[in-house]
């Protein structure tokens, strides 16, 4: 599961910001690719405005 952060973290939440930050998210353009498991799955969910998944 690849992970790319396309809008801006400032005006989120904290809990937000930590779950984006432990999925190795910091700056627009980030990515990362991470396990495709429930844990993913949920700080995923959290956060889906922010970012784009691509299931490769």
């Amino acid at each position: 599961m690849t992970i790319k952060l396309v809008k801006s973290l400032i005006g989120s939440k904290k809990d937000q910001i930590a779950t984006a930050h432990a999925l190795g998210l910091k700056k627009i353009g980030d990515v990362t690719t991470q396990p495709d498991n429930p844990q993913t799955k949920g700080k995923v969910a959290k956060i889906i405005h922010l970012i784009e998944v691509s299931e490769a």
